[in-house]
């Protein structure tokens, strides 16, 4: 039996909601971490990443599949199911999203201010 991901694996104040790198769609870096210790059903993807809608989790998994990052597999048993998983094209994205996530972690109080900033009535004005 697998460890189930953790509900809070991206909380509101992960490093990876300021990342501005991205990996294929907004929510394709995440689903590449939650697959990073093996296969998983669609419904235990929908545990960490339970602010993505299911359409959407299903196109970003489309879009993973489409690109070869990451496999589906379906199992047609007594109680068929599909898991997905990351191919080795999707396990080489792993190093430098972990390169990325560590920068974003290392600058969170710069982007933080950045984002604050832009977003202050000041600004906001001014582009107008």
């Amino acid at each position: 039996m697998r460890e189930p991901l953790p509900a809070d694996m991206f909380d509101e104040l992960c490093p990876s909601s300021l990342n501005p790198f991205r990996f294929g769609d907004k929510w394709a870096g995440l689903i590449v971490r939650c697959l990073e210790q093996g296969p998983r059903r669609f419904s235990e993807l929908r545990v960490p990443l339970s602010r993505v809608t299911p359409k959407v989790l299903t196109q970003s998994l489309r879009s993973l599949e489409r690109d070869g990052l990451v496999k589906r597999t379906v199992y047609a048993e007594a109680t068929p199911h599909v898991e997905y998983e990351l191919t080795p094209l999707g396990r080489s994205m792993l190093e430098p999203m972990a390169a990325a996530c560590a920068w974003a972690e290392q600058h969170w109080d710069e982007l933080l201010d950045a984002r604050e900033s832009y977003e202050s009535p000041a600004h906001l004005n001014h582009t107008a």
